[in-house]
């Protein structure tokens, strides 16, 4: 067995394997997935109910590389950023936003992002590397310990919608949701949880042929190639045309729910004109509803915020060409944990 392996890497049966190999019982691998996946340890010496030379063993012989809590930020709206440190020193960010109806936990994917999307401040950073499958899983058992805490319950809802473009790190996102939805982990239902993409047409795809039982969001920002091209470097790979195709493709092949989410940037986007044209593109598309967000103001990015008048009558003109269209206010942007602002000036 190689030093440097994952322990988290393993299934059970292959953890059965290794304990079997070394002369120790199969259940004493049931109890080391337990502490990995059930009740989350952070290092091999919390597995109390494992001996102390057989934790040695497996220290010795795996790697068991967790997340930490490097800081954290409360907002005045209940919403709550935690800065995340990485076993290598790399530092990201999560949110939980919390409702009457629901603890949503906002999860980062990468470590800084490429795809430099203009309104976003994660878009000034560089990408760092994809976060692993258990470092992404870490985030949410995390945050669920600390929704529970926080506000007496755990997380029900989870979006990846924080650091980085999931589809970019395609394999890892994948495997992170078939642990959290696992039922010897936390086994939340799937339909929970909405992945968001930028638009990466032929991972969209991929996504249909896998099946998956997630819903997606698209960022889409702009309704026509034009300006959406002058917001979203990405649209010049990935034109509305091909991303209409991907969604519908994915919509036949798993029949999920899709979201279209349109950040409001004043003069820009959020004229009567650009309403139309959003109206044309969400007719070729099967889409549940129009998430129009309001845009939050990042240090170094140009644009602002759209006005309530102007919001308004964005809106109602969705609304009467019957759009199913839903304002999504800011939360925590005191805290920077808003939409579009999570960044670590000081990362690393």
């Amino acid at each position: 067995m190689s030093a440097v392996k994952n322990i988290r890497s393993l299934s059970l049966i292959e953890l059965k394997e290794y304990f079997e190999s070394i002369g120790d019982k199969k259940f004493r691998a049931i109890q080391a997935y337990e502490w990995l996946w059930k009740k989350n340890a952070r290092s091999f010496d919390d597995m109390s109910n494992l001996s102390l030379d057989l934790r040695k063993k497996l220290a010795e012989e795996f790697e068991f590389n967790t997340m930490t809590v490097d800081a954290t930020q409360h907002s005045c709206d209940g919403t709550l950023k935690s800065r995340f440190k990485t076993f290598d020193g790399h530092l990201l960010e999560g949110v939980i936003i919390p409702t009457e109806k629901r603890n949503t936990a906002c999860v980062s994917s990468q470590i800084g992002c490429s795809l430099a999307c203009k309104f976003c401040a994660t878009g000034l950073m560089d990408r760092k590397r994809n976060l692993h499958f258990d470092e992404i899983y870490d985030q949410v058992a995390i945050l669920n310990e600390q929704s529970e805490k926080m506000y007496g319950t755990g997380i029900t809802n989870i979006v990846y919608m924080g650091m980085g473009e999931p589809l970019l790190n395609y394999n890892n996102v994948l495997k992170s949701i078939e642990r959290i939805t696992a039922s010897d982990s936390m086994a939340m239902s799937p339909k929970r949880i909405t992945v968001s993409t930028a638009g990466v047409a032929k991972m969209i795809k991929q996504l249909g042929d896998d099946k998956v039982r997630f819903n997606l969001a698209l960022s889409l920002h702009a309704a026509n190639d034009e300006k959406r091209n002058t917001i979203m470097a990405i649209n010049e790979s990935n034109n509305i045309a091909a991303l209409t195709e991907a969604l519908n493709y994915f919509y036949e092949q798993t029949k999920n729910d899709i979201t279209l989410e349109y950040v409001l940037l004043k003069g820009v986007n959020d004229s009567v004109e650009d309403a139309e044209e959003l109206v044309k593109v969400y007719r070729k598309i099967p889409t549940h509803l129009i998430n129009v967000i309001e845009f939050n103001p990042v240090s170094g990015i140009p644009y602002l915020k759209s006005d309530e008048d102007t919001t308004q009558v964005f809106t109602d003109y969705l609304a009467k060409n019957r759009v199913n269209v839903r304002v999504r206010r800011s939360r925590g942007k005191d805290i920077d944990a808003a939409c579009g602002q999570l960044a670590n000036k000081n990362q690393t």
